[in-house]
């Protein structure tokens, strides 16, 4: 049973910093790819972030210059840092995660319970 959780939210103020974190565990897998999406109160739920296993990685354009995603695959962790925070990047933040499972040969995706991010102006 693989478990995606996420930390590192928070409240800060208009300019501040946060690092998100996603830790997975519970089975022996590769991170394929990994990504992080918001939502807002009364909005539809959008991408942030992702990287391939390659390193490839896509930004919204709202977050471009500001968000940086990044992995450790030895931690089975992916971040977002997230600087020069703005009162429209208040949010829950989810990770999501692309899994090969070792064991069945199995290209799995999950989701995390989300963290909440408000920022203040």
């Amino acid at each position: 049973q693989v478990q995606v959780v996420e930390s590192g939210g928070g409240l800060v103020q208009s300019g501040g910093s946060l690092r998100l974190s996603c830790a997975a565990s519970g089975s022996v897998f590769i991170i394929n790819s990994m990504g992080w999406y918001r939502q807002a109160p009364g909005k539809q739920r959008e991408l942030v972030a992702t990287m391939t296993s390659t390193g490839r990685t896509n930004y919204a354009d709202s977050v471009k210059g500001r968000f940086t995603i990044s992995g450790d695959n030895a931690k089975n962790t992916v971040y977002l840092q997230m600087n020069s925070l703005k009162p429209e990047d208040t949010a829950v933040y989810y990770c999501n995660l692309d899994l090969y499972m070792v064991h069945i040969r199995t290209l799995n995706n999950y989701w995390g319970q989300g963290t909440q991010v408000t920022v203040s102006s």
